[in-house]
């Protein structure tokens, strides 16, 4: 077995389809259907199944998708770091986060992460909270940021905070009249607008069952790309939208009310991957402690529970 094997079947169980992988991997079809014949004969078992379309893996073959990913990253990881090393260049920590975890937090710890470690060269990389533990497993990223819990085994994660959920709604909208908490039952019936559309499971699908654990029956629902065209249609009346509790007065001409209930939550979770010992891991958790230690009034204003250092 060897490393071109593993990044030939990588790419077929990516698209899916030999023609399609031989094309990315600018080789023929027989030379890379006759590596993964050969891949299988080592490994023991079937890990594609072909007389389907589009190809799928077999079990065996989804657990050895998993673990080539790892091996590869792994091994993109050295080259990177031994170069960077031999030319004397500065360390990178790449973080993914979502887009609604810079209205609180998030800036704060990016500047005492700069104040604690200027020689390091800081990458963020915008990913919806699924795409964050794949790019984590693939190398990509080096922590992430999102909201959605995941099963990884390979993915430590903890919850940092469990933020109010808001609703936004449009100005002239009879629920604009208050500002007190709104009552969630209030939002039956009315035309929903989620964010993101994909991919899924998403903040989108955390709203929804957030809203039928209540028995709330929306109308209908609007899947939109981001939150800022979510607002946007808000604002044109097109229906309403929930929103993290820190996003609120991101934009002026909408009206938001944080929701009536305390199981109206959307978790912060913090994602690195198991047994990465990087000091600049130990120095993100580190700070984190001390940003909350600190009590900024952000988190009183928009969180119900938060992260307890060393629990």
């Amino acid at each position: 077995m060897d490393l071109r094997q593993l990044r030939y079947f990588v790419a077929v169980a990516r698209e899916r389809n030999f023609t399609r992988a031989a094309e990315q991997l600018h080789i023929a079809q027989p030379p890379l259907s006759r590596q993964i014949q050969l891949l299988e004969e080592e490994v023991g078992v079937p890990l594609l199944i072909r007389n389907t379309r589009p190809v799928r893996m077999t079990d065996a073959g989804r657990l050895f998708y998993e673990q080539a990913m790892q091996v590869l990253a792994r091994i993109d990881q050295m080259k990177a770091a031994a170069r960077r090393v031999g030319l004397h260049q500065r360390s990178v920590l790449s973080i993914g986060f979502v887009g609604s975890v810079l209205y609180a937090g998030l800036p704060t710890l990016m500047r005492k992460l700069r104040a604690h470690a200027p020689e390091l060269d800081i990458q963020m990389v915008e990913l919806m909270s699924m795409q964050q533990i794949e790019a984590l497993k693939e190398g990509r990223i080096d922590i992430g940021f999102g909201r959605v819990h995941h099963g990884d085994p390979n993915i430590a994660a903890i919850v940092l905070r469990e933020e109010r959920l808001a609703a936004v709604v449009p100005a002239g909208s009879p629920m604009a009249r208050e500002s007190t908490p709104l009552p969630i039952e209030q939002l039956a019936g009315q035309k929903l607008i989620v964010y993101p559309k994909e991919p899924r499971p998403s903040f989108a699908d955390q709203v929804l069952n957030v809203l039928y654990g209540h028995g709330v029956e929306v109308g209908e629902v609007l899947e939109v790309r981001e939150i800022q065209t979510a607002l946007g249609l808000v604002a044109a009346e097109f229906g309403v939208c929930i929103v993290p509790s820190s996003a609120r007065q991101s934009r002026q001409d909408v009206h938001y009310r944080v929701l009536d209930s305390d199981r109206a939550t959307s978790p912060v979770i913090f994602n690195h991957r198991i047994n990465d010992n990087s000091i600049y891991i130990g120095l993100v958790k580190r700070l984190i402690e001390e940003m909350y230690a600190e009590n900024p009034s952000w988190l009183h204003a928009h969180n119900l529970t938060r992260f307890e250092p060393r629990q």
